[in-house]
């Protein structure tokens, strides 16, 4: 395989340096192109040399990496953030299915994405997913938040007042959705519990995430069963009883 033709773009020379060590140590295989500091450069440095892939960090002197993908679209590369901690920014990558990771890096996690871009260099995912989280930074309200699922041969843009409940199967989530349709995506039902708790969504059970828009009651027959305003049945966990009654008094 020919070697991935990577950029880095960020705005401090220590990082870059530590990037490219950790490159040449870990992840020999790549052919750095280019260096940039700000966002002019980097859009220079992306037209010329055509990467395979962009570590971008998104503060910049000059503007955010944002404003340099902006000028790039359609994008013809993939894209692995590179940021300090941001929660807002965070959440929205999380959504859109975007690869970032957290300053100081880890080689493993740098490798790790590597070999995820590698598995998927599909440019028109990277646009799409680019669309979504552009979406998710200008305006994380509930009712216009968008999730990007992954089954296994599709990629899906799901608005999260589509989504009725999720359920856990083993390490996969099965998302059940208001058009009668469902989305089987290869990541534990913990990770989407986490995402979504403060958006309406409630962990009822350990196999079970509903969405409290589509409760259309609560029997209090076996320890608590929700029916969906789809028809279907949730168990409610005895321990998570009491917290369900005050979350629904809540929505």
């Amino acid at each position: 395989m020919n070697p991935l033709k990577i950029i880095i773009v960020d705005d401090e020379k220590r990082i870059r340096n530590s990037l490219v060590n950790v490159l040449k140590l870990h992840y020999p295989n790549v052919n750095i192109v280019a260096e940039a500091d700000d966002v002019t450069s980097a859009i220079t440095a992306v037209k010329k040399h055509s990467p395979d892939v962009v570590l971008l960090d998104i503060k910049m002197p000059d503007g955010t990496g944002f404003d340099m993908l902006k000028q790039l679209m359609p994008l013809t590369f993939k894209i692995i953030f590179i940021t300090a901690f941001d929660q807002y920014a965070i959440q929205a990558f999380k959504f859109s299915a975007i690869d970032y990771l957290l300053k100081p890096v880890i080689p493993e996690d740098l490798v790790n994405a590597l070999q995820r871009v590698v598995q998927q260099l599909d440019i028109e995912n990277s646009n799409t997913k680019l669309d979504v989280f552009m979406s998710n930074m200008s305006d994380l309200t509930r009712d216009k938040k968008k999730i990007v699922l992954n089954s296994h041969d599709k990629m899906h843009i799901v608005s999260l007042n589509e989504v009725i409940r999720c359920e856990a199967d083993r390490n996969y989530t099965q998302f059940f959705l208001f058009n009668k349709k469902s989305v089987l995506v290869s990541r534990p039902l913990k990770d989407y519990d986490d995402m979504l708790s403060e958006f309406g969504f409630f962990r009822c059970h350990h196999s079970h995430l509903i969405n409290l828009e589509f409760v259309d009651r609560l029997e209090k027959k076996e320890g608590g069963i929700l029916v969906m305003k789809d028809g279907s049945e949730v168990l409610v966990a005895s321990r998570k009883y009491t917290e369900l009654i005050a979350a629904l008094h809540k929505f």
